[in-house]
């Protein structure tokens, strides 16, 4: 069994056959899917997805692309919405200087409601990074969260061991199979698996063999089995290993009945 521990299953990409993509992932193993809330405006979406489905799970937050519309929010609004029991982490939030689509003040306070909100509830940050990494160690050295996890890690050494020294864990995505990613693929090799998550961001990073392509949760597997072959080990203790560590980060979550 694997886990798409970040998704984006309420994007318009997926309209249209939503049920027969979550179908595909079940087929391919990928029994457990967390699908992210990127504007708070359209989380009822996403939990909507959640709801209607055994072994998916939801987060509730804003994006750092969205901080410019979400100026104004409070730790506590996020609270009163992660009351709800498919609702097991907070985010996806954080800094993106990359494409710096909303002002850089404004990310940064809106990426501490969301730490303040993971505070109250204990429920873990999903974490975006971006060309911000000494901006997201120093905000994260301060507040001083509980563990979550920097999602889609593409960022350098030293914010993974900045994240691994506060307790984070660090999602893998599709960017580990590109050609141009031996420096992530050498991070890789030297993380703990007690950390480790894989992911797909779907619909964006196929992996390869899919690259450039739509990604969806059943493409997980390819980036699991990179991963594996990175670490050197088997497949089958890969997913082992980082769906156990999914369950034990996000502890709100149920594992599926087997």
């Amino acid at each position: 069994m694997l886990v798409d521990s970040h998704c984006h299953l309420d994007f318009s990409d997926f309209a249209t056959e939503r049920e027969a993509i979550i179908a595909r992932a079940r087929s391919a193993g990928v029994e457990t899917m967390l699908t992210i809330s990127t504007r708070l405006d359209e989380f009822r979406e996403v939990l909507a997805i959640a709801e209607a489905n055994d072994g998916i799970w939801c987060s509730v937050g804003a994006h750092p692309h969205e901080a410019k519309d979400h100026a104004r929010l409070a730790a506590q609004q996020l609270v009163a919405l992660a009351v709800h029991p498919k609702v097991v982490g907070i985010g996806e939030t954080g800094l993106d200087f990359h494409y710096d689509l909303s002002p850089r003040d404004i990310q940064e306070r809106v990426f501490r409601a969301h730490i303040g909100a993971s505070g109250e509830t204990g429920l873990p940050l999903v974490i975006h990074a971006r060309q911000a990494d000494d901006e997201v160690a120093r905000i994260l050295t301060e507040e001083r969260p509980p563990p979550g996890v920097m999602h889609c890690f593409s960022s350098g050494r030293p914010l993974a061991e900045a994240a691994l020294a506060l307790g984070f864990y660090i999602s893998i995505s599709g960017i580990v199979t590109f050609r141009n990613a031996e420096e992530l693929r050498a991070i890789v090799r030297d993380l703990p698996l007690d950390r480790l998550l894989v992911e797909t961001d779907a619909p964006y990073l196929a992996p390869v063999p899919y690259r450039g392509g739509r990604n969806e949760p059943a493409f997980v597997t390819a980036t699991a089995a990179a991963v594996a072959e990175l670490k050197g080990i088997e497949l089958r203790q890969l997913a082992e290993i980082t769906t156990a560590n999914f369950f034990r980060l996000f502890s709100k979550a149920s594992a599926p009945a087997q």
